[in-house]
């Protein structure tokens, strides 16, 4: 995250910045199934990601007040309070700022083709696992090891 800001203000038209808007996601202990999440796995149809979210970055930029907007999403799998993603919005003043930043999270996590696999363990105490939310056109991704496989920037 201080690389993020630190690269945010170093650009040239943060002068024009007046307030800065922070969302992080992270993992959340409990599941909306019921049960305790053990850990969560991301995946994602990469080039599709990347293209959806640098369209919503430029979209949301072009609004009145807007100097930036950047969405940094991480795949690969995390545990209970790991950052999952950033997004970032530079504005004028707040009120430029805080619309801005919901519209980026709602849409990422609609339009975004990255997918979510919670593992837990349910009220019985058995271990399951399952896809949090499908889209339409998945596509099995390999499943990368390393945690923080992908650093998606827009």
């Amino acid at each position: 995250m201080p690389n993020l800001l630190s690269s945010m203000k170093n650009d040239r038209n943060f002068r024009r910045a007046g307030a800065l808007g922070i969302f992080i996601g992270v993992v959340r202990g409990d599941s909306s199934k019921g049960g305790k999440v053990e850990n969560l796995e991301l995946e994602a149809y990469e080039e599709k990601a990347n293209e959806t979210l640098r369209g919503i970055c430029r979209d949301l930029k072009a609004k009145e007040g807007v100097v930036d907007v950047q969405i940094h999403h991480f795949l690969g799998e995390f545990d209970i309070g790991e950052d999952l993603v950033y997004v970032v919005v530079a504005g004028a003043h707040r009120q430029n700022v805080f619309p801005v930043l919901e519209e980026a999270v709602e849409r990422y996590k609609k339009e975004a083709p990255i997918f979510k696999k919670e593992q837990i363990i349910d009220e019985k105490g058995e271990r399951k696992s399952f896809w949090v939310a499908e889209h339409e056109d998945r596509q099995k991704i390999p499943r990368k090891q390393d945690k923080r496989v992908y650093n998606m920037q827009y």
